[in-house]
């Protein structure tokens, strides 16, 4: 299972690069490495040639920056295809997801090495969540030529896979709270996961 946080966005709600800011004491974008380190043989960060190499973190130069996520997913697929595993899983995920947990993405890589789909997601009551999956490295082979043809967004990418979804019967247990997949996308949200995880702290 190889790893990568997509921290290509430009994060133009959030206001500041969301992936630098602090939970815990810690950047995002490093809690995220982190977490993904735990289940993943290695992990890179997909983003903007140039950026958080301050990290001490392989970074992917995103093929297509500011062409959205599906861009960096086909750049990390095309990394580990050119590393010669291509019978491999990744698990890629986006790095402003702060209730995310370890014991989440080690049940999410295993069902993918079990399962023979291309791509293996979750779905949670806000619907799809492909910025938490795992994906079949050749699953690169039919994503590439589709966003050759104009296809941007990862739900239409989605489409042309054959995919595993993994319902509210797989993930509540890991997510009492209701939170697991939520992300920051504006300072509120930053000041709420703030506010939540200080609380559980305490």
């Amino acid at each position: 299972m190889n790893g990568y946080v997509l921290a290509g966005g430009a994060s133009w709600r959030f206001g500041l690069d969301k992936a630098r800011v602090e939970l815990g004491g810690r950047p995002m974008l490093l809690r995220m490495v982190e977490l993904v380190s735990a289940v993943a043989k290695s992990t890179q960060i997909v983003a903007r040639k140039g950026k958080y190499g301050e990290f001490g973190v392989s970074v992917v130069a995103d093929c297509w920056p500011g062409e959205g996520p599906l861009g960096g997913i086909i750049t990390a697929l095309e990394a580990s295809a050119k590393n010669g595993e291509k019978s491999k899983w990744n698990l890629i995920i986006s790095c402003d997801m702060p209730f995310l947990t370890a014991e989440w993405l080690s049940f999410l890589t295993k069902r993918a090495q079990e399962s023979d789909s291309d791509v293996v997601w979750p779905h949670s009551a806000s619907g799809p969540e492909p910025l938490c999956a795992c994906w079949r490295t050749q699953a690169v082979n039919t994503l590439r030529p589709a966003f050759g043809q104009g296809v941007r967004k990862v739900m239409d990418g989605v489409k042309q896979l054959k995919a595993e979804v993994l319902d509210e019967k797989d993930w509540k247990r890991f997510d009492s709270a209701g939170r697991l997949f939520w992300n920051m996308n504006t300072q509120a949200d930053y000041e709420e996961a703030r506010r939540i995880l200080e609380t559980e702290k305490k």
